[in-house]
């Protein structure tokens, strides 16, 4: 990459943006240094204009940023970099350093909450006491969902069907959980498809 340094006095602005969600994360900024140790280890590493060194993401709460795409802009003088997080990403907690409250990633967003009433073992969740009842009974739910999503695909009633394929989705989220996967494994099989 043909990435000019001279234009910020040495330092480039980067995005960073989660792959999967495609959420803006957070702002930071690369001298060259940093440039070539985030190429070499495959995780995001800034130069620090407050601590006046380079700072690898993550090298205290432990939520580094993976490199997944590195793009160039047209000028040549700002970073777009796709990561997987670790974690959040800001010093707040949160995903993200911007407030947003766009729905994108909302798929995701429901898929960690599934996550979280499980994991969490909330008594009072169906998403909790599906699993519990084991993969029989997930995998029986998802089948009953589609067949559901068939039979309202073939009326002229489309609330019906959208509200069935959301069941059938939701479920389907459940049962990833339940087999040990998730929406990026489907995610990854289907990007090797294309």
């Amino acid at each position: 990459m043909n990435i000019n340094f001279t234009k910020g006095e040495g330092l480039v602005p980067v995005i960073i943006q989660d792959e999967t969600s495609m959420k803006i994360l957070m702002l930071g900024y690369m001298n060259e240094e940093a440039y070539q140790q985030t190429v070499a280890e495959k995780k995001v590493t800034f130069f620090s204009r407050s601590k006046n060194r380079l700072w690898t993401k993550g090298e205290t709460s432990g939520h580094f940023l993976w490199v997944r795409d590195i793009c160039l802009d047209c000028d040549n003088d700002t970073l777009l970099i796709t990561v997987k997080a670790d974690g959040p990403t800001c010093h707040t907690g949160a995903v993200s350093c911007f407030n947003t409250t766009s729905d994108k990633g909302f798929i995701y967003q429901l898929e960690r909450t599934i996550h979280q009433r499980i994991d969490d073992d909330v008594i009072d969740s169906y998403t909790n006491s599906l699993y519990k009842k084991g993969i029989n009974k997930v995998a029986q739910k998802v089948g009953e969902e589609a067949v559901e999503v068939i039979i309202e695909a073939k009326d002229n009633n489309n609330e019906l069907f959208l509200n069935e394929s959301a069941d059938l989705l939701y479920h389907y989220l459940i049962l990833l959980k339940a087999k040990g996967f998730s929406l990026e494994d489907v995610e990854a099989i289907l990007k090797k498809r294309t």
